[in-house]
């Protein structure tokens, strides 16, 4: 998985998107329903955090394989929609890409 520019931007990607579910759905109902704001400070730090290696990754593979503007456009999308990573690394799984 890792040996390859899609490899990597997969794994940053999975990474980045589960960070999205921990924040969204474990992080944001402990600050509203428990009280403890603390969890959305350290889950949305983290999560920033990922989210600029996410759009860096966007950026080495782009260059790296020449990705269409289509494929940067919605890697990006989809780093906006909960579950949005794994329908995109579905789809870079059936695609097929120079070996790079």
């Amino acid at each position: 998985m890792f040996g390859t520019a899609i490899g990597q931007f997969r794994f940053v990607g999975f990474i980045e998107g589960l960070s999205l579910i921990i924040l969204l759905f474990i992080a944001m109902p402990l600050k509203y329903w428990a009280g403890f704001s603390e969890a959305v400070t350290i889950a949305g730090t983290l999560h920033g955090m990922l989210f600029i290696i996410y759009l860096a990754m966007i950026t080495y593979v782009t260059f790296k394989i020449r990705w269409s503007f289509l494929w940067v456009t919605s890697a990006v999308a989809v780093a906006f929609i909960p579950f949005g990573n794994l329908l995109l690394d579905t789809r870079l799984r059936k695609a097929q890409f120079k070996r790079a």
